[in-house]
């Protein structure tokens, strides 16, 4: 019984050793028809095969960093910037990397036909990535000579961009013998199934297309929705980016700008605000307004038209209430609290300059002299203030 295990341990590690060596010897090269097993002539078919593949890398390596160094020491020259310089690099770099892979493939036991493919699919690839890259600016230029606006702009970007990538895979895979139309019409089908999946996603993207065709508001624009507000700074074909005050980026979904309440600040060429501020009641209202005009006429962030206004209000239990009215233009959005924060402080300063007083909530309790009072008290009149806290 132990003769017998231990026999079919080593036919065990025998098959494996054999395995092994038959995967080596096809490895580089061999055949196992063959009757006997030429490893010599095998092992120098190999170091020939690798020597050969060294010495193209090497030169293709060579010729890289030729052309890197001519690029280099010859960029007046050519008249060339420092980000076509770049695109000029990276160009080099994608051919070269290519040509490595088409001459290792070329030197080893490879289908011909693949190799050719690979060429071809290659090809394709750097143009289509060069397409990808140059069509911003491409499409920047166009627009610009039309005079279109940024929404439009960024539309057409994520359109290109999509079907440039969307030609550019269906190319490469032509090349090895994908058929494109099949292909394409099994995306439909699995379109279908992925679309009820992904329903929040497909609606974010129709909506992005809706607020870049509605143009309700573009890039550059000051909006307030719900409780943010700020500036638009990409509208893309999923989210809307803006930047607030605090420099904080929120990134909104389409379909959530798309049914909210959106209001657009800078719509306009200038913006009105307002804010208020209290005088005594038997303080000169005149007085008191000249005061606050003044210290508008002197905010550099204020327009001077349309003019800017103070009247009262109302007239409240402890003063009269102005409210002032100013106007800014909309790159002054942002800064709005500064504004209204300066506008207070310089008011209430000049205010107290020029002896007008500014009330403060207060209480006076009127006691009458004629009430029969106890033993050791005498009539008086107890006036109380209260200071809003």
């Amino acid at each position: 019984m132990a003769r017998e295990t231990g026999s079919q341990i080593s036919a065990f590690f025998q098959q494996i050793v054999h395995d092994l060596y038959s995967s080596l010897y096809l490895a580089i090269g061999g055949n196992l028809e063959e009757e006997t097993r030429d490893w010599a002539s095998r092992g120098a078919e190999l170091a020939s095969t690798v020597i050969k593949i060294f010495i193209l890398l090497a030169v293709l390596g060579f010729l890289y960093w030729l052309f890197t160094y001519i690029v280099k020491h010859n960029q007046k020259r050519l008249k060339l910037t420092e980000k076509r310089i770049g695109v000029v690099r990276s160009v080099l770099r994608y051919v070269w990397i290519v040509s490595c892979l088409i001459a290792v493939m070329s030197q080893t036991s490879i289908d011909p036909n693949t190799v050719k493919a690979t060429a071809k699919a290659s090809i394709w690839a750097g143009i289509y990535y060069v397409l990808w890259t140059s069509s911003e600016h491409v499409i920047s230029r166009i627009l610009k000579h039309y005079g279109l606006n940024a929404s439009i702009e960024q539309l057409l970007k994520n359109i290109f961009s999509v079907l440039i990538i969307v030609f550019g895979i269906a190319s490469v895979m032509a090349q090895f013998g994908f058929d494109i139309v099949s292909l394409v019409a099994g995306l439909g089908i699995v379109g279908l199934a992925v679309g009820f999946a992904a329903q929040s996603t497909i609606a974010n993207f129709i909506s992005g297309i809706t607020i870049l065709l509605e143009q309700s508001f573009q890039v550059g624009d000051w909006i307030a929705l719900d409780d943010k507000e700020g500036r638009v700074i990409l509208i893309s074909l999923r989210t809307t980016h803006i930047l607030t005050r605090d420099n904080i980026t929120v990134i909104i979904p389409n379909a959530t700008v798309a049914s909210s309440e959106v209001i657009n600040i800078t719509s306009k060429n200038f913006i009105r605000f307002d804010i208020r501020a209290r005088i005594a009641l038997e303080a000169d209202i005149d007085a008191a307004r000249q005061v606050i005009l003044q210290v508008i006429d002197g905010m550099d962030s204020i327009l001077k038209r349309p003019e800017p206004s103070a009247t009262i209000d109302h007239i409240s239990d402890f003063g009269c209430v102005f409210i002032v009215r100013f106007w800014v233009t909309p790159s002054a959005v942002a800064r709005i609290p500064g504004i209204k924060e300066a506008l207070h402080e310089g008011i209430k300063t000049q205010l107290q300059a020029a002896d007008i007083a500014i009330p403060y909530p207060h209480m006076r309790i009127l006691m009458p002299k004629d009430v029969d009072y106890p033993i050791d008290t005498k009539p008086f009149e107890i006036v109380t203030h209260q200071k809003k806290e």
